[in-house]
């Protein structure tokens, strides 16, 4: 691609914002399973009651990750590796960005499958995403298989925040990058930590029944 200079710098820009953003949303979204399903659906609700959500999910969310996405899958297709010759640190986080990409691209459409997908779909309503995610949670094959997409999410944009600040210009000396690499990193465990509490906590005999068998509603 000819202008392939600005369509990196958007990929890169997309990924942070707002793609970044809603990643962190999300995680702080799920993470309210923590507290007990009646926090989950008071956050799923307070999401669902957003003025013009629908348009904010289309303008703010979707395009913005389907070009990312889709550009990303490119740029992973054209990236030449060369770990096994050089097998320097970056080197080795520029291998794991490309495949964390495509294992991500993967597993968030699965994961849209299962949730937003069958709730358009009609087959599961918002009240019961709860549920939908204890029986994923609960299923220790599918467990495992989001711990594997979870970990390639979250390490995929804390990386890919690190190469922002690089391509943006905002670290540009070897010290700024070092401790940008840290507070990145860090951000990774924190992360990742977080949302294995959230899946974690999706799997507990609470989420199993609908939310207004403890509300008495």
């Amino acid at each position: 691609m000819s202008n392939s200079y600005y369509f990196r710098k958007i990929h890169s820009l997309l990924g942070v914002i707002p793609v970044g953003f809603f990643l962190i949303e999300h995680l702080l979204t799920n993470y309210e399973a923590t507290k007990g399903p009646e926090a989950f659906l008071d956050q799923i609700n307070w999401l669902n009651d957003l003025p013009l959500r629908l348009l904010l999910e289309i303008v703010g969310i979707w395009l913005p990750l389907l070009y990312h996405a889709v550009y990303g899958l490119y740029v992973a297709y054209q990236s030449r590796n060369n770990v096994s010759s050089y097998g320097y640190f970056r080197n080795t986080m520029f291998m794991l960005q490309r495949v964390t990409g495509v294992l991500t691209f993967l597993f968030i459409a699965w994961h849209l499958f299962e949730t937003r997908v069958q709730v358009a779909l009609g087959n599961v309503a918002h009240e019961a995403l709860g549920n939908t995610m204890h029986d994923i949670a609960t299923n220790p094959v599918i467990f495992i298989l989001y711990l594997v997409g979870i970990v390639s999410a979250t390490f995929h944009f804390c990386n890919g925040l690190w190469s922002f600040l690089v391509s943006w210009g905002i670290t540009i000396g070897p010290r700024a990058q070092r401790f940008s690499t840290i507070i990145t990193m860090g951000l990774f465990v924190l992360m990742t930590v977080m949302f294995i509490m959230s899946l974690t906590a999706f799997t507990g005999t609470e989420f199993s029944v609908p939310v207004e068998a403890h509300t008495g509603k």
